[in-house]
């Protein structure tokens, strides 16, 4: 397959180098009968969406596209370190603050919580590349915001709202431009830290980024 891995930052796109021990990076090379083709767009919804609809709009369409990198995790059981798979993910901090709530943009009438790649206001993904990857990995929620949550009163409300099991701040656009494109997908994320009040000093990234680059070639493998 010609497989596309979309990453927000260079950091997280080095994970590659660890695929057949490779010394230096190369954005395109063969592993495990694949073609991999990887693309850096910045951290962030608005620089994923354009930076992926640029490279769709001039390069051949892949088989497959995976959105690595690292996330925040809301629940105790998911620690740092772990890698995960989201199998939903929804932009949590898009729509109307309301006294200390969140009110969506499907629950103020702006639009079809069901219009399609929506179903119930979120995003599923659902193909068979999934199945095969979620052998391995746990499946998860996602919520996907703009900016990371730190303070008591937006994890309270985002926790409240979506109830989700990891955070990032890519993984809904990703989700919806490869959902549009009909392209099948997969988001793998590894936990770099517990989102709580003033966590930023315990980020583990350099943990979270190694067991993402093991994961990773294990997955590769075992799809076909």
């Amino acid at each position: 397959m010609r497989i596309l891995f979309v990453f927000a930052s260079e950091p997280e796109a080095g994970i590659l180098l660890n695929i057949k021990d490779k010394s230096t990076f190369s954005d395109q090379f063969s592993f495990g009968g694949h073609e991999i083709v990887s693309l850096v767009t910045g951290v962030g919804g608005i620089s994923t969406a354009w930076s992926l609809k640029q490279w769709l709009g001039t390069n051949p369409v892949p088989d497959l596209a995976i959105n690595a990198g690292i996330a925040g995790s809301y629940k105790d059981e998911i620690k740092t370190g772990d890698v995960v798979i989201a199998e939903t993910d929804c932009f949590a901090d898009l729509g109307i603050e309301s006294e200390g709530k969140i009110i969506t943009l499907f629950e103020a009438g702006f639009s079809d919580p069901d219009e399609y790649p929506f179903s119930g206001g979120i995003i599923h993904c659902d193909n068979r590349f999934i199945e095969k990857a979620g052998m391995s990995l746990n499946k998860v929620k996602a919520a996907t915001v703009n900016m990371c949550s730190a303070s008591a009163a937006s994890i309270s409300r985002i926790k409240n709202k979506f109830n989700p099991d990891i955070e990032t701040m890519e993984g809904a656009t990703f989700f919806y431009i490869c959902a549009r494109e009909k392209i099948p997908f997969l988001s793998v994320r590894a936990v770099s830290n517990k989102i709580v009040p003033g966590n930023r000093e315990s980020w583990n990234i350099p943990l979270a980024l190694n067991s993402l680059a093991e994961k990773i070639k294990e997955i590769l493998l075992i799809l076909n």
